[in-house]
């Protein structure tokens, strides 16, 4: 496994630790769900369709490299309505960029947010429309 490629590798008295690029891309989503404005990630330019952020989610829309010193973050993003892109993209950078560095004491040369659309919450008093051949103008609660 090349450092460069896959992992770093620590030197320590007692061994090597390797921390695996897919750790960081972890990492960085996490830090990401915490970023007000976000909606969700996105699969990338070859992924159409986005991923809303959960636990089994947290690395997608993420392309991470791990270099022995550094890592280079690219994070593609679905942002909330009314959010100012600007200062979104600012917050992911330096919360992504703090939290990496904090937990693993890779130096973050780089943080790349791509914004690959926005998200349009729905009213909640929109009714669904039914067609009229149905006899139901909406559900009913029974």
């Amino acid at each position: 496994m090349a450092n460069n490629e896959e992992s770093r590798t620590l030197p320590t008295e007692l061994g090597e630790v390797r921390i695996a690029e897919e750790v960081v891309s972890i990492i960085a989503g996490l830090a990401a769900t915490e970023i007000e404005g976000v909606a969700s990630m996105s699969g990338g330019i070859g992924g159409g369709i986005a991923e809303v952020l959960g636990r089994r989610n947290l690395a997608k829309g993420i392309k991470v490299e791990v270099g022995t010193e550094e890592a280079k973050i690219d994070i593609f993003i679905i942002v909330k309505y009314g959010a100012r892109i600007p200062d979104v993209a600012w917050d992911i950078q330096e919360g992504i960029k703090k939290t990496v560095e904090n937990m693993t004491g890779l130096r973050v040369s780089y943080v790349n947010v791509h914004v690959q659309g926005v998200h349009f919450p729905q009213k909640e008093d929109e009714v669904e429309e039914v067609p009229a051949e149905s006899g139901k103008a909406e559900e009913s609660k029974e």
